[in-house]
């Protein structure tokens, strides 16, 4: 405490001019700092950007998803790129920034370094991202690639069907299917 009151008489007997600090007077230091009102919360979703990406977001801070006419397990064809004309299932969409994962498509490679000491390095093909205009939903059955529509049944469901075919993509089949291919792949890495 006598500390302080010295600090402060020191801080008083100081003859400085109003010119000084380039023209900011000098504050004399208080004993228990105000706290600041962030009235900002942090964004929670982290989303991995190159430094040179800036990411859109909403006045609360969490990044603008878009609305995307593909969902994950659908069957798409890429029509533009170096891949054009390839099918493949999609495994996982990025809504920050329009972009998907297609299963075997757009494969890069990774060098990967050593995690543990005498343990070597490896080089390893991963998926690349494509943005989600370059790929159109593609039915196997009648092997053609179409647009996305939308419209509701008769039990009030709203379903995605495929303009060309009339084949509708969103049947309770599919997503009892993928939401077991999920549960076994949550058990199998657990278990890892």
């Amino acid at each position: 405490m006598a500390a302080m009151a010295a600090l402060q008489s020191s801080m008083t007997s100081l003859s400085l001019s109003s010119n000084s600090f380039l023209g900011q007077r000098l504050l004399t230091p208080t004993l228990y700092p105000v706290p600041a009102n962030l009235t900002a919360k942090p964004c929670l979703i982290v989303v991995k950007l190159k430094r040179w990406e800036r990411k859109e977001c909403k006045p609360n801070s969490l990044p603008v998803l878009h609305k995307m006419h593909v969902k994950v397990g659908d069957t798409v064809k890429v029509i533009s790129g170096h891949e054009k004309g390839k099918t493949g299932e999609i495994t996982k969409i990025y809504k920050h920034n329009s972009t998907v994962i297609v299963k075997d498509i757009n494969l890069k490679t990774k060098h990967m370094k050593s995690r543990e000491e005498g343990e070597p390095g490896q080089i390893i093909k991963v998926e690349g991202a494509i943005h989600s205009s370059n790929v159109m939903l593609y039915s196997k059955e009648k092997d053609v690639a179409s647009r996305v529509g939308h419209k509701i049944l008769e039990n009030g469901q709203r379903v995605r069907y495929l303009i060309k075919t009339g084949e509708i993509v969103d049947n309770v089949e599919n997503w009892k299917k993928l939401k077991e291919e999920k549960r076994k792949t949550e058990v199998a890495a657990t278990s890892a």
